[in-house]
């Protein structure tokens, strides 16, 4: 299981980087803040979202589906199917989940204060796609850990599925200019930039759509599709209208208070320090 932790963490560092890399190279819109005054804040998060995980949680996904496996919990744990098709049930329902999980952090009021330090930065980049809350994080931990012990998936399946939520996370919130035809083809299986940038606008029914993270096919079922943004890619507004482009929400402090703030509080704050 250790060699499966490690190539966890080496393909997330080296998606990471060739994200970076190519969107520096090839991106889709000029950017409104320079990466010294978001970058900090955001990949600080990672590290702090990981020492929460590791505080609240004994177990992580993989140990847990170490256990699932020798105690034969789950569903999956008490079926006598084959591994391939162990996996791909697997892949596709956390998946769905993830789905829902996403789109109910966007109904429910309580849910959505976390999930708007997500949505306020004012700019589009692969850093945006590790933009979260340590609350949100800890909820979304919640959610896989149980889903593990109801279905017991295979160890393989778990290590897959991690590591597609994060690839495709920092894929589809990368500032890549993807050549149309490639976007076109693509988003017929999975979510791409120019798909997912539509639910970063500050346009209400365009954030409140395209939820997916991986496959596309969700958003079509769920009726929660929208192909392009009203203005074009160019012209897309970044962020939640209703809050300032404050100095608050690109610094650490300030997104981790955020979800117990009002815009009113952070225009106040802004003005204070102007």
């Amino acid at each position: 299981m250790q060699y499966l932790e490690f190539w966890r963490l080496a393909l997330f560092v080296g998606l990471l980087s060739l994200f970076m890399i190519l969107e520096w190279a090839w991106p889709r819109h000029a950017r409104r803040f320079p990466r010294r005054q978001r970058w900090p804040s955001n990949l600080g998060l990672i590290v702090l979202n990981s020492l929460t995980i590791k505080l609240i949680f004994p177990l992580g996904t993989l140990a847990l589906g170490s256990l699932a496996e020798q105690q034969h919990w789950g569903v999956l744990n008490q079926l006598a199917l084959p591994s391939w098709l162990s996996i791909a049930i697997c892949l596709l329902l956390f998946d769905l989940a993830i789905y829902w999980q996403h789109r109910l952090f966007h109904a429910i009021p309580l849910l959505w204060r976390v999930h708007r330090v997500h949505h306020v930065d004012p700019d589009y980049d692969v850093s945006l796609g590790l933009r979260f809350h340590p609350i949100e994080i800890a909820l979304s931990m919640a959610i896989k850990l149980a889903l593990i012990v109801i279905l017991g998936p295979p160890l393989l399946a778990i290590f897959l599925f991690e590591v597609i939520l994060n690839g495709m996370a920092m894929f589809n919130h990368s500032n890549l200019n993807l050549p149309q035809r490639w976007d076109a083809r693509l988003r017929h299986a999975l979510v791409t930039p120019d798909m997912h940038r539509v639910h970063h606008s500050q346009l209400y029914h365009e954030h409140n759509s395209n939820y997916g993270f991986n496959l596309s096919c969700w958003d079509r079922l769920f009726r929660s599709y929208r192909a392009q943004p009203e203005l074009g890619h160019q012209g897309i507004n970044f962020g939640l209208a209703n809050w300032p482009l404050a100095k608050d929400n690109r610094q650490l402090p300030g997104l981790l208070s955020l979800p117990f703030r009002s815009p009113s509080q952070v225009n106040k704050s802004s003005t204070n320090k102007a």
